[in-house]
């Protein structure tokens, strides 16, 4: 069977790979349809093109098919910093809900392809099926669960616990994707990283090389090969037991 293009914009929710993790999760086939029905697929973004601006007016949520988006909010003097990265099975734009607009912007970090699925329509479809209605709440559970997950990767100590935690967090997320625990691309630069991290960029190539010597980690150009998962978690582990 050949391999579908992960940018085709003729997949559907029925036969999308993210079906398990996405919108789709333990809907009934005829309700699948009715997703679909609503679910728009336009061309792939791509990168540094925008899926939406801070301040723009919230009118969907959007599921990430391929690709990585950056999410990023500009601070007083016109800064970017980093609120969130987002990979494939992953939604993004939720943040818009409370206030009838989108909280920060969204950028591809690469070439992405997204299903953009209008609120209001996502809205009725879920009074008419409760198993999405469930799950749509479970994935705002989600979002504030990584949000705090955020708050507590900033309260550590070290540029350590900091990079490990991250490397971890990417390892769980592509698992629940079904994808290797420990070995995968960083689509963000190490720039990215150390805004997202409050670290310098100098302090991020540091660390990685200090992980790569100490046999904890394997890096070549961006992709991460995690030698020691159980290492890399006793050192994010530190800040807890302090």
């Amino acid at each position: 069977m050949p391999e579908t293009c992960p940018h085709n914009s003729a997949i559907s929710c029925g036969n999308c790979r993210l079906g398990s993790i996405c919108l789709p999760l333990a809907l009934e086939t005829d309700d699948v349809v009715k997703l679909d029905e609503i679910v728009q697929r336009g061309r792939p973004l791509q990168k540094n093109e925008h899926l939406y601006r801070e301040g723009d007016h919230f009118t969907s949520v959007y599921a990430v098919r391929s690709g990585a988006i950056k999410a990023y909010r500009l601070t007083g003097d016109g800064q970017e910093q980093v609120t969130g990265f987002y990979f494939p099975g992953e939604i993004i734009g939720m943040d818009g809900i409370s206030k009838d607009q989108y909280a920060c912007s969204a950028k591809a970090l690469e070439t992405s392809a997204v299903c953009e699925i209008p609120f209001n329509r996502l809205e009725e479809l879920s009074t008419q099926v409760p198993s999405m209605q469930r799950h749509f709440f479970q994935l705002m559970s989600q979002e504030i669960t990584s949000d705090q997950q955020l708050i507590t990767l900033l309260s550590k100590n070290s540029a350590e616990e900091r990079i490990a935690s991250l490397l971890i967090s990417i390892s769980a997320r592509n698992a629940r994707r079904k994808l290797s625990r420990t070995h995968f691309r960083l689509p963000m630069s190490r720039t990215d990283i150390g805004n997202f991290l409050g670290l310098t960029v100098e302090t991020v190539s540091r660390v990685i090389s200090r992980f790569n010597k100490q046999g904890l980690i394997a890096v070549e150009n961006k992709e991460v090969t995690l030698l020691d998962l159980e290492g890399l978690k006793a050192v994010a582990n530190v800040a807890s037991d302090s």
